[in-house]
């Protein structure tokens, strides 16, 4: 098998193997193809260097236990997987994807004994929102989020995020923030903050939504900076009265939004905490 590899056609791993990606392949019965039975994590890379690596993959075996899945490494192996995938990719900036299902077996609902699980990385160059996004914020749509009730596990099952996803794609808008019951739950791929009064705001960590490890960087950075946070259900009527609205994502770091489903958010320009939480970010990357 041909080890070439090139930014089109880059090298993954699958099973143990390095393989140019056009040459990967899974058996049809594995149950992630068939069900959607397994998980995975997203981990930004900056200057060739993993971002809060070792958040990311406390999240994948928290994902992975969840659904009763066993870890197929140690975080040691799983760190020197991360490595030699980013070794194989020439970008200093990366997005590097890891996939766990729970294996191939013949096709019944309930979890065959003795799996293997299947591990897929890939890694892609990460290309972050325009300048342009982050100075005049971005555009959101709103939708009641219909997803299932275990959001805090990053499933590869993910029709409900797609589905809102596309929502927001046929309005021409970034993201769409959804709300569950008239509280504000999580966008499509992103965690959801509002600022009021110099506060920021986010929903509590529970089931109806992704832990984002943005949340726990946010949180130490309002800590650093003295702005006051607040964990909490929050109404949808709060979100379009905020002072500000923010999404926070390993691809989007964090956007501001300044329309919501026409409306304007506070004075429709990326607000003061939002600037001040970006400029911590930007530091926070080169530690």
């Amino acid at each position: 098998m041909s080890q070439a590899t090139s930014v089109s056609d880059p090298l993954v791993y699958l099973n143990g193997e390095m393989t140019p990606l056009s040459e990967a392949r899974i058996p049809v019965l594995d149950r992630g193809f068939i069900f959607g039975d397994g998980v995975y994590e997203v981990v930004p890379v900056y200057a060739r260097k993993p971002f809060r690596e070792q958040q990311h993959l406390a999240r994948l075996f928290r994902s992975l236990a969840a659904i009763g899945i066993p870890n197929p490494h140690s975080e040691e192996e799983w760190r020197a997987l991360v490595q030699k995938i980013m070794d194989a990719h020439p970008a200093d900036d990366q997005l590097i994807y890891l996939q766990v299902t729970r294996g191939v077996a013949k096709r019944a609902h309930a979890f065959p004994t003795e799996m293997t699980p299947t591990v897929f990385i890939m890694t892609n160059p990460l290309v972050l929102p325009p300048a342009e996004a982050r100075e005049k914020g971005v555009a959101c749509v709103s939708m009641e989020d219909k997803r299932w009730l275990h959001c805090e596990i990053k499933s590869t099952s993910l029709l409900g995020n797609v589905l809102a996803a596309q929502h927001a794609a046929e309005h021409g808008a970034t993201e769409t923030i959804q709300f569950r019951d008239g509280y504000l739950t999580e966008a499509s791929a992103s965690n959801v903050w509002i600022v009021k009064d110099g506060k920021l705001m986010a929903p509590p960590k529970n089931n109806l939504i992704l832990e984002g490890i943005r949340y726990g960087l946010l949180e130490e950075l309002c800590a650093a900076a003295g702005i006051p946070f607040e964990a909490r259900r929050i109404s949808r009527e709060e979100v379009f009265a905020a002072d500000e609205v923010m999404l926070t994502s390993a691809s989007k770091e964090i956007l501001p939004v300044v329309t919501l489903d026409g409306e304007v958010i506070g004075d429709g320009r990326p607000g003061q905490v939002f600037k001040g939480l970006y400029s911590a970010y930007q530091e926070a990357k080169e530690q």
